[in-house]
């Protein structure tokens, strides 16, 4: 019988082997983890990376979709307000116009007109969290400024006109703001420009025809309000059927990305079982050469 001069050499890599497997086994075991390292499983390492920049993207869209949200709620509360002032307005020009309040009707009517529009004037220059609602792109400037020194006032607008969107991971581009020109108008122009001619209107007196062309230009000013609130209504909407989507998506792609990386404990426990009877029976040949003369294999 020849004997194999590297058999010796061969049970002890086995045993190594054995071991290096045993040991892998159990973190995966304790880790959960079948691929911890690039070397585990370079495609599913690579999948992974991926996948993991992709739930990167979705998850701050999710975060930016959330402050975004509450912003438009924001947007949206002070837009209501904003329309059932008009709403009042509306009303005190109907009844001024009909030519039979007295002076002292026609005075407390001046006095609800002007509180009506300093109230939409604070609406105008609305915040969230230090950001102005009403700006454009300029959010640290209050947009709208009143000057009383010109007959009737008038009520400035010193932001910009830029439309600002969010893109969802879809490439759907969503509208996150309305400038202020566009709600309250500027100058001679928009809600405050008309409460301002209906203020001095009735500040002078003016015959109920001039009244009720103010009544006129309120229920305009009332449309345009109603419209771009509509716009944002959409987009708020949009936001929130968008990001719920995204949520679900990302727990899904996060599922994807632990099948690609994870360990089955019961496949692995298996493994580890069948692993370590190997390893102890190449021990016990082991064992058995360590009490035997190796001439006698020579014979």
């Amino acid at each position: 019988m020849r004997a194999d001069p590297s058999y010796i050499n061969s049970l002890t890599q086995s045993l190594n082997n054995a071991a290096i497997t045993a040991n892998n086994l159990s973190n995966q075991l304790s880790s959960g983890l079948r691929v911890a390292s690039l070397s585990d499983d370079p495609s599913a390492a690579a999948q992974s990376v991926q996948m993991g920049s992709q739930i990167a993207g979705v998850d701050t869209f999710i975060q930016t979709a959330s402050n975004e949200t509450s912003m438009l709620q924001v947007t949206d509360s002070t837009l209501g307000e904003t329309v059932t002032q008009l709403t009042s307005a509306i009303s005190l020009a109907v009844q001024a116009a009909n030519g039979t309040l007295n002076a002292a009707n026609l005075q407390a009517s001046l006095q609800q007109a002007t509180g009506i529009r300093d109230q939409i004037l604070a609406l105008s220059n609305a915040s969230y969290q230090g950001r102005y609602l009403f700006a454009g792109s300029q959010g640290t400037t209050a947009p709208f400024s009143l000057d009383a020194t010109t007959s009737p006032a008038t009520a400035n607008y010193v932001g910009d006109t830029k439309v600002q969107f969010i893109e969802t991971p879809g490439g759907q581009m969503i509208q996150m703001n309305l400038p202020g020109s566009s709600i309250f108008g500027s100058g001679t122009t928009g809600v405050l420009a008309a409460l301002n001619q209906f203020i001095e209107h009735l500040s002078s007196g003016a015959p109920s025809t001039s009244i009720a062309a103010d009544s006129t230009a309120l229920n305009a000013a009332l449309t345009t309000v109603s419209t771009q609130r509509s716009i944002l209504n959409s987009s708020l909407s949009t936001l929130k059927s968008t990001s719920a989507y995204a949520q679900t998506q990302e727990a899904q792609m996060k599922a994807q990305q632990s099948s690609l990386v994870a360990a089955d404990p019961a496949s692995v426990a298996t493994q580890l079982k069948s692993n370590q009877t190997q390893y102890q029976a190449l021990l016990g040949v082991i064992s058995t050469l360590n009490k035997v003369n190796l001439f006698d294999y020579l014979k």
